[in-house]
């Protein structure tokens, strides 16, 4: 089926008044030209017919005359007087006469004229029977001159009924056709011209009648500009003189109907545009977001007539917080209003419903102008809520616009994109802001006992090592250590012995000053600093511990009552030592020394101690030299597992050393040799010891390799393990080097130069002990991170501390937006390793999944 674009028609098809025009025309010619040509053939036949019936009157007429003048004498002069007669007798009848003679009439009186004879003659003569012949131009008649009575008189060579000759008459008619067409041409051009005005007339009058309402209808979608013009928009009154074409109208009208509530202006659009822009949130929005709910008000002022913003936050069972936000400056009684509307609101949600009001806080977007005085049946408060498990939070906000405002669907629309936007913003903002301030504690605190830290610990030393060398004071440290906690926590589970910590923490805080820093260094060991303190203070303090704990008691799940011992070490600075690494290492010493004493001690370094406490330090520093030389540094693989189906694939490099025939492991060795300043050399001898049993193996997974600080500032560092790398066939993305989080936190630039260095290169990198520092999303954001490895003691606890949990499941799902993969340390046991698959976490390490070991040992997990 051909197709014809309408760009291919003429212009005046295109519009429907050519169309009309050309249409009306073109009919009314075609009927008259068929009438025309039908008439014109029908009267041309029916002259044709006139015209034969006439010539063969006429030359029925001239043989008459012949056979007269045949019979007088038939001399030539007489044949030729009668045929001119003939012809005179009919002038307008152009015919011409012959006469043919037979042979007998040849023999009598002579050859006739003309001499040839056609052949219709020759069979006339020979046949008897008379001929017409027919063309375009002329009509022939052929009789034949039968002998008669009277003729044998004369021809006594004939017999009655022979053929005596042959009359041919020849009548011309082309004239009278000719003139029979000039006279319809004539007609056809006047009857052709009264028809164009006839059509033109019909147009005339068929595009007067629906013209006027074509103008209206084209002049009132000329007026529009906007949605507004589009919705007062009105075509069910146009009248295009059809029924065809108003019922064409009548759907249109019904469209114009539904397009109304669908829809939207440009700047309805743009607007939601720049509300998803908004939504992209930042720390400064984190930390402004009233500024920003300010400026988002006055942005939603330029679509929609908003005059209020909303938030009412729950967290926790704390209450709620409101923030109201206005345009322009409310009067009191409008405030008064509005806070009753939303108080009444309030009470229909059962979230939210009898919770206590903490505080109503008013902020004014734009205080140069004032609002107009609203009523109650001016506002129309729309609202939206959110309920959030993790953290707990629950939340309302809402917009207040003029009521007949609301009932207009397209802002209807509008204002719902306005309040889901705003929700998840300041839903994200509460949630954002209680887990930062949760960070922020726990990077210096410890989530069990709320004391310090181990990283602030030592910050906390270093600070007043240096304060006390300014002002020439001495302080003290204390070390302890809870006694025979290790069986506690076996028998009655880490629910129990979490409650035992917390217990001994708080005995910690009756015994100490305001001004003394309690710290949780690790496991059940704990740490105090004691600012301004000489010798005697600081022992006064530790048999203080020591008589609280005498009389504490604390009762276990199965009834029975335990007491608490603690082993405490102390020193003293500068008398022990002028830098933090001394005074730890003396007062730890003496912590190990009150254990070995029959544990409940309390150990003071006499001078005869202090050199032996250095001896060890030195004799280890020794050890590390002596094993560097002699490359018996040896690596340890610790197998990390997927969880979702337990293949062994990744492994940890671990560094060991080879003393006589005993292994070390690095606890013992690692601080020492980072403050020889010889770590990153022994992570040299490991990863390319680590590279040589990959070889030999064929080990085909992954390995993770722990860096220290060291390595971020050794320039060649990174050239040297490519070198490796290269020498020893290792694909560099098998390759992870993972940096503890703690070590960071003073090396960020450092670590960013570091890190595109390493990802140039094509290894990956991961981030250690992810969540125990203040800046975990910082380094995810800041960083192109790989793999985190989430913070060991969330994982321990994760069973049985809601905080550990809630901070492990925003960890995960922040990482799988970020397509971030996701690994949990010390996995202990079947429980935990079932909870973190349930979590989504991407694999598992712990001594439960492997412990370390020499040999890179692939496949699925026992």
């Amino acid at each position: 089926m051909m197709k014809i674009s309408l760009a291919a028609l003429p212009r005046q098809l295109k519009t429907l008044k050519g169309f009309f025009f050309i249409a009306s025309v073109t009919t009314a010619l075609l009927i008259f030209f068929g009438a025309t040509l039908t008439s014109s053939l029908l009267y041309e036949k029916l002259i044709e017919q006139q015209t034969l019936e006439i010539s063969q009157g006429i030359a029925k007429q001239s043989v008459n005359s012949l056979y007269q003048a045949l019979r007088s004498g038939g001399s030539h002069q007489s044949l030729d007087e009668a045929i001119a007669a003939d012809i005179s007798a009919f002038p307008k009848a152009q015919h011409q006469t012959t006469v043919y003679r037979s042979a007998s009439i040849e023999k009598l009186y002579g050859p006739g004229r003309p001499a040839a004879m056609p052949e219709e003659v020759k069979r006339v003569l020979s046949g008897g029977k008379e001929e017409i012949r027919q063309n375009p131009r002329e009509i022939r008649y052929f009789y034949p001159l039968a002998a008669q009575a009277s003729c044998l008189q004369c021809h006594k060579n004939a017999s009655g009924g022979d053929i005596l000759g042959v009359v041919a008459i020849t009548h011309t008619l082309q004239p009278i056709s000719a003139q029979v067409r000039i006279y319809f041409i004539g007609l056809f051009l006047a009857v052709g011209f009264v028809v164009l005005l006839a059509g033109g007339g019909v147009y005339v009058f068929a595009m007067k009648r629906f013209r006027g309402s074509m103008d209206l209808f084209r002049g009132k979608i000329e007026a529009i500009g906007s949605i507004k013009d589009f919705n007062q928009l009105d075509v069910s009154q146009t009248n295009l003189g059809f029924e065809e074409f108003n019922e064409i109208f009548h759907h249109i009208s019904l469209l114009v109907d539904r397009l109304k509530n669908v829809a939207v202006d440009k700047d309805i659009l743009e607007f939601e545009v720049k509300l998803l822009e908004k939504f992209i949130i930042t720390s400064s929005v984190v930390r402004d977001w009233r500024e920003f709910i300010k400026d988002l008000l006055l942005d939603i002022n330029s679509i929609i007539d908003a005059y209020a913003m909303l938030t009412i936050f729950r967290i926790e069972d704390e209450g709620y917080e409101w923030e109201v936000f206005w345009r322009n400056t409310p009067s009191a009684a409008t405030t008064e209003l509005f806070e009753q509307i939303v108080r009444a609101q309030l009470e229909l949600n059962p979230h939210f419903h009898g919770a206590s009001i903490l505080h109503i806080n008013h902020h004014v977007s734009d205080g140069s102008k004032a609002l107009p005085e609203l009523s109650r049946r001016d506002i129309e408060l729309q609202t939206k809520s959110l309920l959030l498990e993790t953290p707990k939070i629950g939340g309302i906000v809402g917009i207040g616009v003029q009521s007949t405002m609301a009932l207009d669907p397209v802002r209807h629309i509008v204002i719902g994109s306005i309040l889901t936007t705003l929700l998840n913003l300041v839903g994200s903002v509460k949630a954002i802001y209680k887990y930062t301030k949760d960070l922020e504690h726990y990077a210096t605190r410890d989530p069990l006992t709320d004391l310090y830290n181990q990283r602030m610990f030592w910050e906390l030393l270093g600070y007043e090592v240096g304060r006390a060398k300014r002002h020439h004071q001495e302080f003290g440290v204390m070390v302890l250590d809870m006694d025979n906690f290790k069986t506690v926590n076996d028998r009655y589970g880490h629910h129990f012995g979490d409650a035992f910590l917390q217990a001994f923490a708080n005995l910690l805080h009756q015994a100490v000053r305001h001004a003394d820093m309690l710290v949780r260094y690790g496991g059940d060991e704990f740490a105090i600093i004691l600012p301004e303190a000489g010798e005697t203070q600081v022992y006064r303090v530790a048999q203080r511990i020591a008589e609280l704990l005498e009389g504490f008691t604390l009762d276990t799940p199965d009834g029975a009552r335990i007491k608490a011992t603690t082993s405490i070490g102390i020193a003293i600075h500068p008398a022990h030592g002028d830098n933090p690494r001394d005074l730890f290492l003396v007062a730890d010493n003496m912590m190990y020394k009150a254990k070995k004493s029959g544990k409940n001690c309390i150990a003071f370094p006499s001078e005869g101690e202090m050199a032996e406490v250095f001896k060890k330090a030195s004799d280890k520093g020794l050890m590390i030299v002596k094993a560097l030389e002699e490359r018996r540094i040896i690596p340890y693989f610790q197998p990390i597992i997927n969880t979702a189906n337990g293949e062994a694939i990744i492994h940890e490099l671990l560094m060991r050393l080879q003393v006589d025939d005993r292994v070390v492991a690095a606890n013992d060795f690692i601080e020492e040799a980072e403050a020889m300043g010889l770590a990153h050399k022994m992570d040299y001898q490991l990863i390319e010891k680590a590279f040589v049993q990959i070889k030999e193996q064929d080990y085909q997974g992954m390995l993770f390799v722990n860096l220290s600080p060291k390595a971020l500032i050794v320039g060649e560092f990174m050239n040297r393990i490519n070198k490796l790398a290269i020498d020893y066939a290792i694909d560099p993305s098998r390759i992870v080097f993972e940096i503890t989080e703690r070590e960071t936190i003073s090396n960020l630039s450092l670590l960013e130069k570091f890190v595109l260095d390493l990802k140039s290169r094509g290894f990956s990198f991961a981030i250690d002990d992810f969540g125990s520092g203040y800046s975990s999303f910082h380094y995810i954001k800041r960083f192109a991170v790989d793999y985190i490895k989430i913070e060991g003691e969330f994982i321990r606890n994760i069973l049985t501390d809601s905080e550990y949990r809630a901070f492990t499941k925003s960890i995960v799902t922040l990482a799988k937006e970020l397509n971030i993969k996701t690994i949990a340390e010390y996995v202990e046991d079947e429980s935990i390793l079932d909870e973190v698959r349930q979590f989504g976490i991407d694999y598992a390490q712990g001594y439960h999944v492997g412990r370390p070991g020499p040999l890179l040992i692939t496949g699925k997990n026992p």
